[in-house]
């Protein structure tokens, strides 16, 4: 079997450069790369079709095909469209019949079609729905997260709309992915409530109906256990040696001895970063007997480095740090350095061994896969209630984790007092989060599941009915909202 998994955005490279630095490059590439990886493990020939970028700031993806070492049966393939300078998401919607014209391009040079493609995110989608037209190959769609719901958060209505459009191109994400969830032969979702809540948004209404069952496969993402695990690596005395360091500029040595409640996402407002240091400042205990970690990438003094990010990065770190700084609590609110998921994990197992917790705060996490990572390392976890972390943390009446609502500081504050004041619990805690990563979240158990959904996938199959502008390069027409 020949599996296309079709990505235009962000890029992907034997180095996962950018990753988590860049909103280009976010979980999606995690998700893709780990499922294909481990398809191809099962003896699947896989292609991951991505951009072909010919420009010095951006090296790394300049050459048509490339692979992951050690890693066979799997293609990075690079298809030439929309020029060679890199473009953000938002910027490739004209230009992805050139994407599906190189895809087939070169399965005609390799004498072969695939079996079966796999969409991920809106331009993904109908990419896949826009080669299946030309082929009858049948594909699957992984939204990811869904345009209507980033709609909502931003409050677009009708009065701001065509603005909204300029920035964000929702009018022709919305038709994408209502056209890439129409044809499919299924659309993957990481959980039940995903399925339930986001595809039932009324901009979906007539072309999907969360109640069809055959419509929907609930499979969670993975966690790579040979990266995240318990077990010590060579780079942990490298990373105890630099959170000593981060501590030792700031805070007493006796602070390196404390627990740290560990924040590690993209830095951007939905992730909610204010809340849970918002939670951990009004708490006296949790003042005097823990630490306050935010990870970033690609920075070695937040203090002095902010203000040259990006406005929205700017925006979220210029309020975090002038909070540190009203309650002068520099000595306790930290922020460390974690390029790529080798160092991330030897931060979090040098936590574990500190007693410490990971955070997610968001005010709305589609699945949450760092949840996962920090779990599979031996970090208890307190996280929103909003989304995916509710069915990761709690089943039946198993609770795994500590849900909280993450616009209550103060409840935030007892969920990591829960955890950290009771070794007993803590340990408790940490246990089941280990047991439930490996018997539900692993990467191998997703391509499973998604191997088993195509096998069974129903035929026949209908050919996607495009909107005429995706064939023709332009913009979808302004959504009436």
């Amino acid at each position: 079997m020949r599996i296309a998994f079709l990505n235009p955005q962000g890029n992907f490279d034997p180095h996962d450069s950018y990753w988590t630095s860049h909103p280009d490059f976010g979980g999606q590439l995690v998700y893709v790369k780990e499922v294909a990886t481990a398809m191809a493990s099962l003896g699947i020939k896989v292609d991951i079709f991505t951009r072909r970028i010919e420009d010095p700031q951006w090296p790394e993806f300049s050459s048509k095909i490339d692979h992951y070492p050690g890693v066979s049966n799997l293609n990075i393939v690079r298809i030439n469209f929309g020029g060679k300078k890199f473009l953000p998401k938002e910027k490739l919607w004209p230009y992805l019949k050139e994407y599906i014209k190189g895809i087939e391009k070169f399965y005609q040079s390799e004498g072969e079609m695939p079996d079966f493609v796999t969409g991920h995110y809106g331009d993904g989608g109908i990419s896949a729905a826009m080669f299946a037209s030309m082929t009858n190959i049948p594909y699957s769609f992984t939204a990811h997260s869904l345009g209507a719901q980033k709609m909502d958060k931003l409050h677009v209505i009708k009065q701001n709309i065509e603005e909204m459009d300029t920035k964000y191109n929702f009018s022709t994400r919305i038709q994408a992915e209502r056209t890439a969830m129409k044809f499919s032969s299924f659309n993957v979702v990481s959980t039940s409530m995903e399925r339930f809540e986001q595809y039932s948004h009324k901009l979906y209404k007539g072309w999907i109906s969360v109640e069809d069952d055959e419509k929907f496969k609930v499979i969670p993402p993975g966690v790579n256990l040979k990266i995240f695990n318990e077990h010590s690596s060579a780079q942990d005395e490298q990373m105890e040696k630099r959170l000593e360091n981060v501590v030792a500029k700031y805070a007493t040595s006796s602070r390196i001895d404390l627990p740290f409640i560990i924040l590690s996402s993209r830095i951007e407002q939905k992730k909610n970063h204010i809340s849970a240091l918002k939670a951990y400042l009004n708490d006296e205990w949790l003042k005097n007997h823990a630490n306050f970690l935010i990870v970033v990438r690609g920075m070695e003094n937040v203090y002095e480095e902010y203000k040259e990010l990006e406005e929205n990065e700017k925006n979220v770190l210029s309020e975090v740090v002038n909070l540190i700084q009203k309650e002068k609590a520099e000595d306790r609110v930290f922020f460390i350095q974690a390029n790529g998921q080798n160092e991330l994990a030897s931060l979090y197992r040098i936590a574990s061994k500190k007693k410490s917790i990971f955070c997610n705060p968001a005010l709305y996490e589609p699945f949450g896969l760092s949840i996962i990572e920090a779990m599979a390392c031996g970090l208890p976890v307190v996280a929103t209630k909003n989304g995916g972390p509710s069915e990761i943390l709690k089943e039946s009446d198993q609770e795994y984790g500590v849900l909280v609502n993450p616009e209550i500081p103060s409840e935030i504050a007892k969920g990591f007092t829960e955890l950290l004041k009771n070794i007993d619990v803590y340990l408790t805690f940490q246990r089941k989060a280990l047991m439930r990563v490996k018997e539900k979240y692993t990467w191998n158990a997703t391509a499973k599941g998604y191997l088993k959904a195509i096998n069974e996938a129903k035929a026949p199959f209908k050919k996607p009915e495009i909107p005429n502008f995706f064939w023709e390069g332009r913009l979808a027409p302004t959504l009436n909202l």
